[in-house]
């Protein structure tokens, strides 16, 4: 079972939520959540990573504005709560706390120095902005809100990425699907998959908009593209 450890940057510290595989020294993988913060499904997403081989560790990204925070139930009010911390969510620092992770979960005890990023939503926008700015082994974004609005990046990404783009996407018009896809189109190191027929938030296990196929295949596609890049 998964358990807490506490991660020291330089204005505080932060919990994050660790599951570690059977062996004795395995990959890492940050995990960065949606807007209901490290959740039972983040936990979860967590837990897929240890049974294939990954040390996975989340960071609470909240930890700033309501440390510890955890929505599962999907009630309005949940919703209105998780978009007003997204809203207000320094995303420039948060970058920057999530290459702090990077830089702890590479020293960290089994790790072997090899470290990926995944996130949903808001985790995938802040994979896609990480790597960006400081890069990481390997990268996947689900999803990721608001990435139209940083496009002017992609050409700063060179390590490999994947992005998985639901197109009925509530959050992520086609508009912005059409950037997503044109602004990495002639970068070789980032490859976009589109899912036809899917919402927003396909892989979260106990969403409204879970789709077992679609969530089978992107997250068999994460779990290859990992084991490839952080071997």
């Amino acid at each position: 079972m998964g358990d807490y450890l506490t991660i020291a940057v330089a204005d505080g510290s932060f919990q994050a939520f660790v599951e570690r595989p059977a062996a004795d020294t395995a990959p890492m993988v940050i995990v960065l959540h949606e807007v209901f913060g490290v959740n039972d499904d983040i936990r979860a997403s967590c837990r897929e990573l240890a049974d294939r081989g990954f040390i996975a560790l989340a960071p609470d990204l909240f930890w700033r504005q309501e440390p510890g925070l955890a929505l599962s139930h999907w009630t309005e009010a949940e919703w209105q709560k998780g978009l007003a911390l997204y809203q207000a969510y320094d995303r420039d620092r948060g970058a920057q706390d999530i290459a702090d992770v990077i830089h702890f979960a590479r020293a960290l005890d089994g790790a072997s120095g090899k470290v990926g990023v995944m996130g949903y939503c808001l985790g995938g926008l802040m994979t896609f902005l990480t790597t960006a700015r400081h890069g990481a082994d390997a990268s996947v974004a689900y999803y990721p809100g608001s990435a139209e609005d940083y496009l002017a990046e992609s050409d700063k990404v060179e390590t490999p990425m994947i992005v998985h783009l639901a197109e009925q996407d509530e959050f992520i018009t086609p508009a912005a699907q059409t950037a997503i896809h044109g602004a990495f189109a002639d970068n070789p190191q980032v490859e976009v998959f589109a899912y036809p027929g899917c919402h927003h938030a396909f892989a979260r296990h106990t969403g409204v908009h879970f789709d077992a196929d679609a969530a089978a295949l992107a997250n068999g596609r994460t779990w290859s593209f990992l084991r490839e890049r952080l071997a």
